[in-house]
Parts: C-alpha cells; structure tokens; sequence
C-alpha cells in the first residue's frame, strides 16, 4: 500500500496531529513514565536473578517477530519425532524479575499490559526488563518457562512438561523473510516444520469447531518526516501457523489448571441464535451465503478480504465473537470454561512480557506440572485479575479506536470536497444523536456524519480509511462519496453519498 503522506504545506495540519496523538495519553489517563522506586527495583531484579539450573542452551531456538520488535515472549524449537514431532516452547521468564507484593508487581496491576500508542509504546514492564534481560533476544543467556510437547501424526498432543531452564536463542527472524523463505522453497527443516505442524493444527481446529476471523490489520505507522501512515494488510500464512503454536500451548495451560482445579481461563461464550440468525441474512445480502449447514468457522475461513463483499461480511461477523473475558477458579472447577471461537478451554499464556495475567498462568502451570504446590501469591491473586484485565483491555482498545479515528482525520483534511470510491461495511441504519448535533459511527468513534437520516460504514481504499456515510446504502455495494469537511482535534469526518 503506498503511504499516505501529510503534504508537506500543510506543517500546521502536522503538528495538530502529533499534539491530538499525544494528548490522547491525557485524555484516556494511560500509564506514564515508571516512578524511580519501581525502576530501582527492576534493576536490582536483573542485578540479582538466578539463571536456572536445568540448561538447555544447546537447543537451536529461533523466534519470528515483526522485524521491529525487541520485547520478545516466545521463542520455538521442531524437530521430528518417530511419526510425529516434538516441539519445545520457550516463554520469558518474567516472575523471575517480578518481587510478589513488591512496586513492580503494584504497578503491572495498574497496567494490565503493554499500550501500542501511535506515538510510542507504553510498556507493561520496565525496558530493563521487557527489552532487555527478560527478552528471548538472539545470543543472549535467558531463563524460559520451556513447555515441552510430544505431538502424533496428526500434530494432536501427547504429553506436556513445564520446566524453568536456561536457554538461547539463535535467530530472530522475522514473518515475512520467513513466509518468503518457505514460499522459494530455501526455508531451514525447523521452518518447514511449522508449516507442517501448522496446516495440521489448523485441521484440528476445524474438526473442534474453532474460528478464526483473519481481518486484515491496520496498523498507525510513524514516518521519518513526522508524519504518519495507515498500513492494513492480510495475515501471511506463516502467521497462522506460528500462532497456532501459541494456541496450542494456551490449550495445554487450560488443560493442566482445570486438571489441578486452579486457574485462570480466556472464555467466550457461543454466539447466540439472534446473532447467528443476523449473520446468517447478512450472508445472503451480500451474495456469499451461510446455510448453516457448515460450523460459522468452517465459513469464515472461505472468505476473501480482498473481494469488497466478503470484506463487509469479515465486519458484520464481528458481532460473533462478542463477550470474551476472564474465569478464574480455586476448587470447583467452571462451567463456563470454554472459549467458543477456539472451540475448547484456553488461557493466555505466551505474552507475560505484554500482558500481566500470563506471568501468573505461567507459574501456576509449571507447578502444576511438577507436582508441587502453586504458590500463594498467585493463588491470592486469582479473584483480582479478570477485573484488571477487562479494565485494560478496554482501555486499549478504546486507545487504539481514537488513535485511528484521529489519524484517519488528519489523513483526508486535505481532501475536501473530493470524491472517492468506497465500499459499504454495514447498512443504512439511523445514526445516533448525541444531544450536540452530531452522530457516532457504528464503531464507536468520534467521526460522524451530517444530520440524524439514514447512513452507514464505508471503506474508502485510497486513502484508506473507514467512516460513516450520509444516505441509503447496502453493505457490500460499491458507492462513491464526497468529504464534506474532516477534523482532527474533534476526530469527526463528514461525508455524504454521491447521487
């Protein structure tokens, strides 16, 4: 996607931009700086950490990442098993650098997880730690939770062990060198190993009912000249199937703490019958329809982002996997312990450098798996945690909704009175009026669309950006619209069909 430029006369429209990105982490109350005695601490952690006894250096570990990053959770070794494979996982060490009840601790709770601010990451641990000792980084010396797993033929599972040991990382690759490396054909055995594990583990999901909705990713990128872009992109295969590692060690976690009747689970409930009903008739309106006689994962996975119909249909899907959130439970284990889209139980367990409750799954799973005691403090924690984590999920995502909204604006102010061709998201429904003269979009955002008349969701493609839309439209039909007027401070956009 060509980037979208701020033109460089308008240094004024520049700067407004920036000063709304940033004003965002007032406005939304985000975490700032640590305070100097949290710092202290984590620096006197990795001053005093203990690298575990059980040494696994010699195993040739490697990680994929976006090519940026440098907080690095997962790191992941495959190898052939008789018929089968063996793969060991490592996860950061985090609890290692974490002093239960201590000013870390307190503030990892405020937090709940990293923050991906357009203007800059607001991390859940000090860099000391995140981008530092506690990374899985190439060539350097780190402790892991290692989960181990004995997998048949079909990539199913047959043992898992979880141990504390001392590892290093040979590579950080990143997921397009990697996909372009296994699409040529010159991909390492360990990588087409994952493709392998990968498309069979993505066959088991289908057979337990899983879903997956593959949107493409829009993602607020900062140029060198201060300006910023929109990029969205579909995922790349390779992407998948490293995921479903993950899912399968998040599966293994569930299993282990409902085995031990203690725990932490990522739940969902199904989609009920009048979500699944609406989905159904949208479906049939835009030509690509689900007769139900296929599992609604089964569906979603037959659909092309890049075909404008199949796009709103990836939309309106939304509305399937709603109500996700955290069960916790000591004793008697939960009846609602199943995440629907990934059609089994599941606990967040990979990304304890990025999100807080995996560092206490973690340690609860390794021992667990030892047979030893959990220890206390997790235990205690459990009752606080799914409360935190609704609190910071909801924030980010709120972050990440006015951070593109804002962007979004700044992008077409250039852009008034012009007209563009675009693809309805969702339908004419009458916008809602705020009691200030405006109306919101579906999504919840700021951008708004003129008067109180039918209106709707459109994705304009160039610049690419998604607002509401004056006038009678279907979702899945192609329009053309007129910018009425964009601004960035309000984050409102007007535009109107085009007779």
């Amino acid at each position: 996607m060509p980037h979208h430029r701020l033109s460089p006369s308008v240094h004024e429209q520049t700067n407004a931009l920036a000063e709304a990105l940033s004003a965002l982490r007032t406005e939304l109350e985000l975490p700032g700086q640590f305070a100097d005695h949290v710092l202290r601490e984590a620096e006197a952690a990795v001053a005093k950490r203990r690298l575990p006894g059980l040494d696994l250096t010699g195993v040739e570990f490697l990680t994929i990442d976006p090519p940026s990053s440098t907080d690095l959770d997962q790191a992941l070794f495959i190898e052939r098993s008789g018929e089968g494979y063996r793969i060991l996982y490592a996860i950061a060490d985090v609890p290692s650098f974490v002093v239960p009840g201590g000013a870390l601790d307190a503030e990892t709770r405020r937090r709940g997880q990293t923050f991906y601010a357009p203007d800059g990451r607001i991390p859940l641990h000090p860099e000391v730690i995140s981008e530092n000792a506690g990374s899985l980084l190439a060539g350097q010396l780190c402790s892991a939770f290692v989960w181990e797993f004995e997998l048949d033929a079909a990539a199913e599972v047959v043992s898992v062990l979880v141990r504390r040991a001392m590892v290093r990382s040979r590579a950080k690759l990143n997921y397009k060198g990697v996909q372009a490396e296994l699409d040529a054909g010159t991909a390492s055995p360990l990588l087409q190993l994952l493709r392998e594990v990968g498309l069979k583990r993505v066959e088991l999901e289908r057979a337990r009912g899983g879903a997956s909705l593959n949107m493409p990713e829009q993602e607020i990128v900062q140029l060198p000249d201060g300006g910023y872009r929109i990029v969205a992109a579909p995922q790349l295969p390779v992407e998948d199937w490293n995921a479903q590692i993950s899912l399968m060690t998040g599966m293994a976690a569930a299993s282990l703490m409902l085995d031990g009747k203690v725990g932490i689970l990522r739940t969902m409930p199904a989609p009920d019958e009048r979500s699944l009903g609406h989905f159904r008739r949208q479906t049939a309106a835009l030509g690509k329809p689900w007769d139900g006689k296929v599992s609604y994962g089964e569906y979603l996975r037959t659909l092309d982002p890049t075909d404008h119909r199949q796009l709103a249909i990836m939309h309106s899907a939304g509305m399937l996997f709603r109500g996700a959130g955290y069960t916790y439970f000591d004793g008697a284990v939960p009846d609602d312990a199943i995440q629907s889209a990934i059609g089994t139980a599941y606990a967040h367990t990979t990304a304890p450098l990025r999100r807080l409750i995996d560092r206490f799954v973690l340690v609860i799973c390794e021992a667990l798996s030892n047979n030893r005691p959990v220890p206390a403090w997790a235990r205690e924690a459990l009752p606080s945690l799914p409360d935190i984590m609704a609190t910071s999920d909801q924030l980010a995502a709120k972050m990440e909704r006015l951070a593109l909204d804002t962007v979004e604006a700044a992008l077409l102010i250039n852009h008034i009175g012009q007209e563009f061709d675009a693809v309805v998201i969702s339908g004419s429904k009458p916008a809602k009026n705020n009691g200030n003269g405006s109306t919101t979009n579906g999504n919840g955002n700021g951008k708004s669309s003129n008067g109180n008349g039918p209106s709707g969701i459109v994705q304009i493609a160039e610049p690419a950006v998604t607002a509401r839309c004056a006038g009678e439209m279907e979702p899945g039909t192609r329009v053309r619209v007129r910018l009425i007027s964009s601004d960035i401070a309000t984050r409102e956009v007007h535009l109107e069909l085009v007779d």
